[in-house]
């Protein structure tokens, strides 16, 4: 058996709970070998470095 509610919610109500799920804008972070942009907790696209150390080699 499913959930029954009670009274009608209005739609008003209803998209006032959806209001909140708006995106947030990614986290950005300097790379600290090269200093490009990168996202937090990769591998840097541009030298291929994570925490100070080459993982990926990236060719030119």
């Amino acid at each position: 058996m499913s959930i029954c509610p009670k009274n009608k919610s209005s739609k008003s109500r209803r998209d006032k709970r959806r209001a909140n799920w708006k995106m947030s804008p990614m986290n950005l972070v300097k790379c600290s070998k090269c200093g490009a942009l990168m996202l937090s907790h990769r591998v840097c696209k541009a030298c291929g470095c994570y925490n100070k150390r080459e993982i990926v080699k990236v060719e030119d």
